[in-house]
């Protein structure tokens, strides 16, 4: 079975998005080269990236464009194919890359269809709903946290309502020998 991945990046006090949904916070961690390299090394296990309306549409502003040129990671994430889930667009163009699945129905279903089926490990970006949904569904095979050296008191945060009550299972702590960025995996269990 295929597993599905959220990676989000997150501030120290467990924050993904500022109050306004801002994400400034990023430029905290500066050099986020070596962990662009451990990206690119786990996307060639990856044949599938989910993304929701808001993200896609900041991605998609940024990705298939010249101001990512030189970004290590910049190919592969043009080229994944990727599914949208939206209940507003009409389509998902990439760039001069393959458009993406627009789907309109239920998250869950299409996500738990797709573990089921053949290929490579899916991960899910951002897409803080879309996480969401997912986690309090059950179908979170692991969850990967870039943790930013801030904090920012409030905002949006990924464990809530039915993701809220997790027991996790630590995979992996990784520190980076550049940038300010700790790399935390954890492999999710129901809690009872």
């Amino acid at each position: 079975m295929r597993k599905v991945l959220v990676q989000e990046l997150m501030t120290l006090d467990g924050f993904v998005a500022g109050p306004n949904d801002e994400l400034d916070f990023f430029e905290s961690a500066g050099d986020f080269s070596e962990v662009d390299r451990a990206n690119l090394k786990q996307l060639k296990g990856v044949d599938s990236v989910l993304l929701g309306a808001a993200t896609y549409r900041m991605f998609v502003h940024y990705w298939p464009t010249p101001q990512s040129e030189g970004e290590i990671v910049a190919e592969m994430v043009n080229t994944i194919p990727k599914v949208v889930f939206s209940s507003t667009l009409d389509r998902a163009p990439w760039g001069s890359s393959p458009e993406a699945r627009l789907v309109r129905g239920n998250a869950v279903d299409e996500v738990a269809s797709l573990k089921q089926g053949p290929g490579k490990d899916i991960i899910v970006w951002g897409s803080l709903t879309l996480a969401q949904s997912l986690l309090g569904a059950g179908l979170v095979d692991e969850v990967q946290l870039h943790v930013c050296p801030i904090t920012l008191g409030e905002g949006r945060r990924l464990f809530t309502g039915d993701a809220a009550r997790l027991s996790l299972q630590v995979l992996e702590a990784k520190t980076y020998d550049v940038g300010d960025v700790v790399t935390l995996r954890y492999g999710p269990e129901r809690a009872t």
